[in-house]
């Protein structure tokens, strides 16, 4: 069994009673196994999210191989920026936070 630390987290008091009304409902023990499986969720999220990614390069550069490439112009990248800006909301290259 892994070694356990802890750590303090501070919560606004409507998400600690719904953290308390979880572990009431008998999904969990406590409160920090229902924080570690909502950690290790997170965590899964992420790996697929990462195995996608490397699919889709993968599947990228196998096009590439085959000689279905597309020709990386400046007028391609401007309208992907733009594609991007309009379906996010911001510019390609900016800080999340901006």
């Amino acid at each position: 069994m892994p070694v356990m630390t802890s750590m303090n987290v501070s919560l606004p008091e409507q998400l600690k009673s719904f953290v308390e009304e979880r572990v009431e409902g008998g999904g969990y023990q406590t409160a920090s196994e229902y924080v570690r499986d909502l950690i290790r969720q997170d965590q899964e999220k992420r790996r697929a999210a990462e195995d996608k990614v490397e699919a889709m390069l993968l599947e990228g550069i196998e096009s590439l191989q085959k000689g279905a490439g597309v020709e990386a112009t400046s007028d391609l990248w401007e309208s992907l920026k733009e594609r991007f800006h309009a379906k996010h909301g911001r510019n390609l290259g900016a800080s999340v936070h901006e």
